[in-house]
Formats: structure tokens, C-alpha cells, sequence
């Protein structure tokens, strides 16, 4: 199971890594070294960390995402209503508009997507 927390410079090293995929794990060093002033002993080691949680994979020297950043980010999406709102969407939504009102469009989009992923 992915672990979807990320710390600052580890969410920012994910980002370089997903912008550049697949990439060489020597060019990975050479960007972490000028994006981020990383050592090269840094850059493995958070690699390694990040590789250890099923986000990414270094294999042949090469580095590649194992999930996307889409899908990563959905499933930190999904571990906050489950943690913040007991996995209530519906409570989730009543919190996010905050007594707000949403415009016809916003209304009917997401009737859209509710009919789209509504269980039969």
C-alpha cells in the first residue's frame, strides 16, 4: 500500500522525478544537485525512501514512477476525507462549500461525475 504523505522537499524531488521520468538515476543527481542543492548521498536517499513507499522504481540505474502523479494525488485526496470527514464525501463537499453557493455549472458538473462513478 502507497503511503500518500509526503514531506515538502520529498512532494517537491516527486514532482522533478515525475516531470523528467524515466530518467537516469546519474541525470536525477545532476537536477536534484542544481534544483535543489542536494548531495548526491541525498538524493538517494530520499529516492530510496520514496521507492521503499511504492511510488517510484529504480531499476538498470533507471527511475521511474510506479504510480502517477494523478493517481497519487487522488489517493492523498481519498486518505484526507478518510482521516478529516470518516470517508464521508458527502461531508467532505458540506465542509468545501461552506455554506457557499455553487454556481449552475459547478452544480451540474458535479451531478455529472456523481452519475458517472454512482454504483449501479
Amino acid at each position: 500500500m502507497v503511503d500518500y504523505r509526503l514531506a515538502e522537499m520529498e512532494s517537491r524531488f516527486a514532482d522533478l522525478i515525475w516531470e523528467n521520468e524515466p530518467i537516469n538515476s546519474t541525470e536525477l543527481v545532476h537536477l536534484s544537485q542544481e534544483r535543489m542543492k542536494w548531495k548526491k548521498s541525498t538524493t538517494y536517499t530520499i529516492l530510496k525512501r520514496l521507492c521503499d513507499r511504492g511510488i517510484f522504481k529504480n531499476e538498470g540505474a533507471v527511475v521511474s514512477a510506479v504510480i502517477s502523479r494523478a493517481e497519487f494525488f487522488a489517493g492523498q485526496s481519498q486518505r484526507f476525507v478518510e482521516d478529516t470527514f470518516g470517508g464521508s464525501l458527502p461531508r467532505f463537499l458540506a465542509s468545501f462549500i461552506g455554506g457557499g453557493k455553487l454556481s449552475e455549472k459547478q452544480a451540474e458538473e458535479l451531478i455529472r461525475l456523481i452519475n458517472e462513478h454512482k454504483k449501479d
